[in-house]
């Protein structure tokens, strides 16, 4: 897509600051961190979100970055992932992806 924030991202035609990239994902720090810690995953290509038909092996490849994500930040201590999913979910980019928050203690509440 385009217009897309995250596919140009992705296609390292916005800079980031990244984390862990594979052939079909990259993980990037978020620049309005909601946690001392707070990476996004998303796939190369585009999908709405976790509900669109992303393939399997893509799937596979986010929880994989997921967990690189985890070591090389550290958070041994454990760590938050979040997809939302529509505008009513606060999902504000329509490219799939995850928030991996860390760093400090969350507590039990999600909002």
């Amino acid at each position: 897509m385009e217009d897309c924030i995250f596919c140009k991202i992705a296609a390292h035609e916005i800079p980031s600051t990244v984390v862990y990239e594979d052939d079909l994902v990259i993980a990037f720090d978020d620049l309005n961190p909601q946690a001392p810690v707070h990476t996004l995953v998303i796939p190369k290509g585009h999908y709405a979100d976790i509900v669109d038909g992303v393939p399997g092996e893509v799937l596979a490849a986010m929880a994989h970055a997921v967990s690189e994500v985890a070591r090389v930040k550290g958070l041994s201590d454990g760590f938050r992932v979040i997809s939302n999913t529509g505008a009513a979910a606060g999902q504000t980019v329509m490219h799939f992806h995850m928030h991996v928050l860390g760093g400090t203690d969350l507590g039990e509440n999600l909002l």
